[in-house]
């Protein structure tokens, strides 16, 4: 068997074992899915038992891992819902926080170049990693859900935006004429998004939603695509246009067939979290450089100190900036899962390494503490809205599908 295959067979393993281990622990301690499947990526990869490695197909389904996360990230966009002086806060919360970050980058980098990179990623919100665990505890409903869907899609968006302006390579006057281009183009799918389909469109989503035309799921994939082709071709990073895709496909299904929209969506999802996303996350453990890590000294000390900064420079903003509807307690629920990131910091520190503007270590103790974040933050969350009332059902009744 192809070294491929055998790569391929185990991450599907992990895969499958995950939800399980997850399962088992969920009765007690809710984890996030996604600590077990980088977890076990670290156990089978290089730098522990060498059973996996990574190479041109699996860093291909790692890749449409990622776009599938941002992709449904973006879907989970309510426009009635994040707007007016929400989404104003949310703005401006991550405006300061890239300002913090990126003045915290430069002084612990020691220059420009590497305090973009460490700045950009401290930014971020891991909002595709949460979802599962808010929807599965019931986060997502009501006022709270609404707040944390809004600084969340900040989070995610804004690192992007500051990707294709601060880490291209382009000038900047260059890469913001892209953008523009870009947001023209976006504008004008959303405003035909927004229009009426013809009566015939609705017609065959309903009549091949249970046949082998499947024509809704395959119509959402070509939406996907198309977005990400005009990403690429203006050389802006691929995740803008999954994260654009997940917004127009859910105003399309929404005009044109509000009743099939959840089961729709639930057969993306299947794809996604069934398959492209675990892919990811178990690729992300495999290529995780543990033994940069647990070599000592500065790049060890790293990984708890960006734990922090992600807390200060991230949560610290939306902690002020909150609405001022919201109490302590959901405010500090607010902080704990708009500070969780993971994914985006993956997808910097990449660029980072390959172009030589940190090193494997310092990368390593970014995704260490991405991961721990993932772990942590959630928890504490979930946790500290239940004990303050009822916020949250019991461990048990939220461990089933994407937050075992």
């Amino acid at each position: 068997m192809s070294h491929s295959g055998t790569t391929l067979i185990l991450i599907m393993t992990i895969a499958v074992l995950a939800p399980l281990l997850a399962y088992g622990v969920g009765r007690w301690l809710p984890v996030p899915l996604v600590v077990f499947e980088i977890l076990l990526g670290i156990v089978i990869g290089p730098d522990v038992l060498g059973w996996a490695r990574t190479d041109a197909l699996i860093d291909g389904l790692s890749q449409l891992g990622l776009t599938m996360l941002i992709f449904l990230a973006g879907y989970e966009i309510e426009f009635g819902k994040v707007r007016g002086d929400t989404l104003r806060r949310s703005v401006w919360a991550w405006v300061a926080a890239l300002a913090l970050g990126l003045a915290t980058g430069v002084l612990l980098g020691g220059g420009y170049t590497k305090g973009v990179f460490i700045g950009v990623a401290l930014t971020s919100t891991a909002l595709g990693t949460v979802l599962p665990v808010l929807r599965d505890s019931g986060a997502l409903r009501g006022r709270f859900g609404s707040v944390v869907m809004a600084f969340g899609a900040v989070g995610e968006f804004g690192p992007i935006i500051a990707m294709a302006l601060l880490l291209s390579g382009r000038g900047a006057a260059e890469s913001t004429v892209l953008l523009a281009v870009f947001a023209a183009l976006t504008a004008g799918a959303v405003l035909w998004a927004m229009r009426p389909r013809p009566p015939w469109f609705s017609k065959v989503i309903a009549k091949t939603l249970h046949s082998s035309g499947q024509f809704a799921v395959r119509f959402v994939f070509l939406l996907i695509a198309l977005m990400l082709g005009a990403s690429t071709a203006l050389g802006l990073d691929v995740l803008l246009g999954a994260f654009a895709a997940g917004l127009i496909t859910r105003l399309v299904l929404t005009g044109a067939a509000p009743d099939s929209g959840p089961e729709i969506l639930e057969k993306i999802e299947g794809v996604g979290f069934g398959f492209l996303v675990p892919v990811f996350f178990v690729v992300t453990g495999i290529e995780f450089d543990l033994a940069s890590l647990l070599d000592g000294g500065r790049t060890l000390l790293l990984l708890p100190v960006f734990l922090l900064l992600f807390l200060a420079v991230r949560g610290g903003p939306i902690w002020f900036l909150a609405p001022r509807d919201l109490d302590r307690v959901d405010r500090g629920g607010l902080v704990l899962y708009g500070s969780t990131a993971l994914p985006l910091v993956v997808a910097i520190t990449t660029i980072g390494v390959d172009g030589k503007a940190m090193t494997a270590g310092e990368a390593a103790a970014l995704v260490g503490a991405g991961m721990l974040s993932v772990l942590v933050f959630p928890l504490l969350a979930l946790r500290l809205r239940a004990r303050a009332g009822e916020r949250t059902p019991p461990a048990e009744s939220i461990s089933g599908a994407e937050s075992w």
